[in-house]
């Protein structure tokens, strides 16, 4: 790997870290404030939301300069997002201005591995950032559960508590926000050794033409339109909307299914993720650039595996089916998101392409998670929404299938 790779791979995890974090300690905030127990998904809503509303703007953003710069300048703003909530802005609000960083983040990140990793080591590059992110997201939730535990046992001087609740707001969390703050700068601080890999980096001129919609569409089209870039695509935004059902669906079936409470379905989660750290991992050691035919059966094998699931009500076969799943997840999905990413390169440029795929995938998960509710308020049974995800997938799988075949 390229000189100061893994100082990349560092600030992903950091950020990641505080941002899961970060997301649990809002959620207990909100209960502190007396907000309503419905309010606790719009957190995550707004985080999303970013990435289809700005999506226009941050491909431009992150080829305008330095992408190392930019991941630090976001860093920032996180940090700015978490001191806003603590001055009293509704939680919902702050954690807007906390996704408009995240979304430019991620395509200053994964465009900065595109223009620095050569395409033969860039599988091997998105098993090692995926394995980041998954153990970001695991790491950051268990750490954000504990703050909330140190939040309600640590010691404030009076002094201090009476000055903080005059000029913020009343809050038990202040020692738990301060060290997410504390971690959000470490980030920066590794994204500033990231200058070997900016380093010879063509910048791209920022206008208001190429951050407009209009641009923009035009660069969705193209990518749809590639054919290898659009298969990609299309295999890329049908995982991220069902594996956002999944990590819903997964703690529903535990509770039906299994007779689990919350905590403990929580823990199953977890195996899901393991198994994608796994599958990550697998994909970066063993699979190439051009490996539709690889990925196929594993994309195959996890829409298998959904209905298999929801029919399953013995928890010693649960635990080795979740960790198939996950690493089936985690071995279709890097070589997907390698292949697009090299092909988004090519047609269009990295921080372009990324935020298109950014759009699609967090567009997906939006839809989709409608949908799950709206199915659940239907009373659709789990088994119906499992074949569902399943037949998804297989629709999804089907052009890579014609591909191997006419290779044939």
């Amino acid at each position: 790997m390229p000189k100061g790779f893994y100082f990349l791979i560092g600030a992903q995890f950091a950020s990641g870290l505080a941002d899961n974090a970060l997301l649990i300690l809002g959620i207990f905030i909100l209960s502190e404030q007396g907000y309503a127990a419905w309010w606790a998904p719009f957190l995550k809503f707004s985080l999303n939301l970013s990435y289809v509303l700005l999506a226009s703007a941050v491909g431009p953003l992150a080829d305008a300069f330095p992408k190392g710069r930019v991941m630090a300048w976001m860093n920032a703003l996180k940090v700015a997002g978490l001191v806003l909530m603590l001055t009293g802005l509704h939680p919902v609000l702050a954690f807007a201005v906390i996704g408009l960083a995240a979304s430019v983040y991620a395509p200053a990140k994964y465009g900065l591995v595109t223009e620095s990793v050569p395409p033969a080591l860039l599988v091997r590059a998105n098993a090692w950032l995926e394995v980041s992110v998954v153990m970001s997201v695991v790491l950051g939730i268990a750490l954000g559960g504990a703050l909330v535990g140190w939040s309600q046992t640590a010691v404030v001087t009076t002094s201090v508590h009476d000055f903080l609740s005059r000029v913020f707001m009343r809050t038990t969390t202040w020692n738990a926000c301060a060290l997410v703050g504390v971690i959000y700068l470490t980030a920066g601080i590794l994204n500033a050794r990231l200058k070997h890999l900016s380093a010879g980096q063509a910048m791209a001129p920022l206008s208001l033409k190429a951050m407009h919609w209009r641009h923009f569409g035009r660069d969705n089209r193209i990518l749809w339109k590639d054919r290898l870039g659009g298969i990609t695509l299309y295999v890329t935004t049908l995982y991220w909307g069902v594996g956002a059902v999944m990590q819903f669906a997964v703690l529903a079936w535990a509770q039906e299914s299994l007779g689990l409470p919350l905590q403990q379905g929580a823990y199953l989660q977890a195996l899901v993720a393991v198994g994608v750290i796994l599958g990550a991992w697998l994909a970066g050691r063993y699979f190439k650039l051009h490996s539709a035919k690889q990925a196929l059966p594993w994309g195959l094998s996890l829409a298998i595996l959904l209905p298999i699931l929801a029919m399953t009500t013995h928890i010693a076969l649960a635990i080795p089916l979740l960790l198939c799943a996950g690493a089936a997840g985690g071995m279709l999905l890097v070589p997907m998101n390698a292949l697009l990413q090299h092909r988004g390169r090519q047609v269009l440029s990295p921080g372009r392409s990324i935020a298109v795929q950014g759009f699609n995938e967090n567009l997906s998960v939006l839809i989709l998670l409608g949908a799950y509710s709206a199915m659940l308020a239907l009373q659709v049974t789990l088994l119906t929404i499992m074949f569902l995800l399943a037949l998804m997938l297989l629709l999804g799988m089907w052009p890579m299938c014609r591909i191997v075949w006419r290779k044939r």
